[in-house]
């Protein structure tokens, strides 16, 4: 088992296992290490001991982090925030497909698209030459599955795998923070206007802080969209960079996400453990 397999599986463990708060021996054993070197391989890729990673899941914490957000889509479209961010210290910029683009269904688009392991799991990374149009968790689902998408949604371009041509996505989610600095990403999206609107609220959403259906939906004008904003946030074709997972229930529950609710809880605790402003 890879040292990335090892840290997701843990995350896993320990997200499910909220209510039992596990010690960091029966992590460990779950994993098949030592608490020793446990420990040690999760502080070099999370960054942040299991102890800390475990405290920091919880929904109270999104009641908190719900009544800061009242002018969340203030801020600035640039996401980069400070040089110690992993996950953010890009920015994005999303570019939605043109009707003719749509029209067209691919034709003469290259496509090229990888799978990648990374510290919250199996990844699948898809770039068009303008950007990023899909990237989301495989954990348990056949090869075919993600591709099958793709194929949908650009049914005429050209399907290429290349790991190494997608690789730079994970490496600027997920290396070092004192590693080269990175330009900005750029997204190659395909979605209704409304949609489009909804993923562009999302990049407004700081990092580390989350909000609700209905703050987005009357932030968009449209105070009684909730649900429509909650099928576009579903329908969010690129995990972690466009930030469906900073988007819970105004009680503060979790809420759904497309990739599974322990998925979310451990997406928004690495970002509260790394991306939290300063």
């Amino acid at each position: 088992m890879s040292d990335y397999a090892r840290i997701e599986k843990a995350m896993t463990y320990m997200s499910e296992r909220i209510a039992g708060q596990p010690t960091l021996e029966e992590v460990a054993a779950h994993v098949h290490l030592s608490p020793f070197h446990f420990q040690r391989l999760f502080c070099r890729w999370a960054g942040t001991t299991p102890k800390r990673f475990l405290q920091a899941m919880t929904l109270e914490r999104g009641k908190r982090l719900l009544g800061e957000a009242q002018a969340l889509l203030d801020v600035s479209h640039s996401i980069g925030l400070s040089g110690s961010s992993r996950l953010h210290d890009h920015f994005v910029q999303l570019e939605a497909v043109t009707p003719g683009e749509y029209k067209s269904k691919g034709l003469g688009v290259s496509i090229q698209y990888g799978f990648h392991q990374t510290p919250l799991g199996r990844m699948f990374v898809a770039v068009t030459p303008r950007g990023i149009c899909r990237l989301g968790f495989v954990d348990y689902v056949e090869t075919e599955e993600p591709l099958a998408e793709l194929r949908e949604e650009w049914p005429l371009g050209t399907l290429t795998r290349s790991d190494a041509s997608t690789r730079y996505v994970i490496d600027a989610l997920f290396s070092e923070p004192s590693g080269p600095q990175r330009g900005p990403l750029s997204l190659h999206v395909a979605g209704t206007n409304f949609q489009v609107a909804v993923w562009r609220a999302l990049l407004r959403i700081p990092p580390g802080r989350l909000a609700s259906y209905s703050q987005i939906a009357g932030a968009l004008g449209c105070p009684g969209a909730s649900r429509a904003v909650g099928n576009a946030v579903g329908a969010n074709p690129v995990a972690l960079l466009i930030p469906c997972h900073r988007v819970i229930q105004k009680s503060g529950a979790l809420g759904g996400y497309r990739w599974g609710g322990a998925k979310k809880q451990m997406v928004q605790t690495w970002e509260q453990v790394h991306c939290a402003p300063d």
